[in-house]
């Protein structure tokens, strides 16, 4: 972790703390090793078993290999045959051989047979993380990645990535997303670590400037998600379905969050190798944080922050789920460690002591996903346990650096110490 040493006393620097977070990331892997398909990675359930229906995602098998290949990257015995497993599975059964790019799910039907960036992006992540871990097959696949991405998604006139296509690529959806260009961000900043190459720096900072300090800035800093194909605001997109796990009508704070982590991320990344680097980047990192905190949490008197809140910032659906408080208490972290303020250190500790009491579940394992309104668990938006990712990553991310990515920060921990 980078020196941190500010005038007060953090958890982020207390052993025990540190352990605390090791252990329960040991814990939420042991679980989720359960979710193997042979076609990929699957969903389970609340007592971590796999139903009868069970289906290799994309999504979940792509989320699944990155988290595992940090796992080994760590010198965790025991997630090498997963890793392979799921670059197996990207590369073949969930890969459209004729028409390149990733279904959704293996074997698709005609009508769910399209190519949606927020899943590439999750891909090429994927494959970024196994190549740090040097696994059979993992360069090939983020080859594969990159050339669909710079073929298809990445939009060099729009400064992002264009959203979905059908399956031959002839139809493109007449939208722009900001959740699929925050997770390009994501895997942006992975890849330029792992290509050395700055050009993916220099897109993920396109990105942030419109969606972020374009749009967000303009709207109190609560992330706009839907846009027009020309990047006009949707402000009443899914409003006759506001609970979508995808795409929710109104701003979500999670996002909120997500997007102040990545904005701290890209700023270490950039100031790392060299680059010109805006001072808004950290500036607009506090802002989301505080204004997301200010309007999702305890909005309306319980505990947690809500799911989503509509544009004059009240809340619609008040479910809690973990995703958010997950990237929160990582976001937390974040802040902490750039601007050694103790409003953060207070936050980062409340978010753990939330997630401690009402997420996670020492009875079957894993968190629960979801929350009703009085901090039950339920299963409205998401049911069952699928998601390693946001949790895993939540107790990672406070005992790395900005800066590099994460799969190529363990990997850096884990080398001899020049002599």
């Amino acid at each position: 972790m980078d020196t941190f040493q500010p005038a007060f006393s953090s958890w982020l620097n207390a052993p025990a703390h540190q352990q605390w977070l090791a252990a329960e990331g040991l814990r939420l892997l042991a679980f989720a090793k359960a979710s193997r398909l042979p076609d990929g990675f699957g969903n389970l359930d609340d007592q971590g078993r796999l139903p009868d229906d069970a289906r290799a995602e994309t999504m979940n098998t792509a989320r699944m290999t990155h988290s595992f290949a940090m796992a080994h990257i760590q010198g965790l015995p025991g997630f090498s045959e997963l890793v392979d497993h799921g670059i197996e599975a990207l590369s073949g059964p969930l890969r459209d051989a004729e028409h390149g790019g990733w279904f959704a799910t293996a074997q698709p039907h005609e009508k769910d047979s399209g190519k949606a960036a927020y899943l590439h992006a999750f891909v090429a992540l994927a494959a970024s993380s196994a190549v740090v871990a040097q696994r059979p097959g993992a360069q090939a696949l983020l080859d594969e990645a990159v050339r669909v991405i710079d073929a298809h998604f990445w939009s060099e006139e729009e400064g992002a990535l264009r959203e979905s296509f059908n399956r031959d690529w002839s139809e493109e959806e007449a939208y722009r997303g900001a959740n699929s260009n925050m997770h390009a961000t994501e895997a942006f900043l992975a890849l330029a670590d792992v290509t050395d190459d700055p050009r993916w720096l220099v897109r993920a900072l396109r990105i942030v400037e419109r969606v972020i300090h374009g749009h967000a800035a303009a709207n109190d800093y609560l992330v706009v998600e839907h846009f027009d194909r020309d990047w006009q605001p949707l402000r009443e997109y899914n409003h006759d379905n506001p609970a979508d796990g995808f795409r929710p009508y109104g701003t979500t704070p999670g996002h909120g969050f997500e997007w102040a982590r990545l904005l701290l991320h890209l700023e270490a990344a950039r100031v790392q190798i060299g680059m010109l680097t805006p001072g808004w980047l950290a500036q607009d990192a506090q802002k989301l944080f505080e204004q997301n905190c200010r309007h999702g949490w305890e909005v309306d008197g319980a505990p947690g922050i809500v799911y989503t809140l509509d544009w004059d910032n009240r809340a619609v659906v008040r479910h809690r789920l973990h995703w958010v408080h997950a990237e929160a208490a990582a976001a937390a972290s974040a802040l902490l460690k750039r601007t050694d303020e103790a409003q953060f250190e207070a936050w980062y500790r409340q978010l753990w002591e939330f997630c401690d009491k009402h997420f996670i579940d020492r009875c079957d394992g894993s968190w629960h996903h979801e929350l009703d309104p009085q901090n039950r668990p339920s299963a409205d938006i998401w049911p069952g346990k699928p998601d390693l990712y946001h949790a895993w990553q939540a107790v990672l991310i406070p005992r790395l650096p900005l800066a590099p990515s994460m799969a190529t920060a363990l990997a850096k921990l884990s080398s001899p110490a020049p002599v």
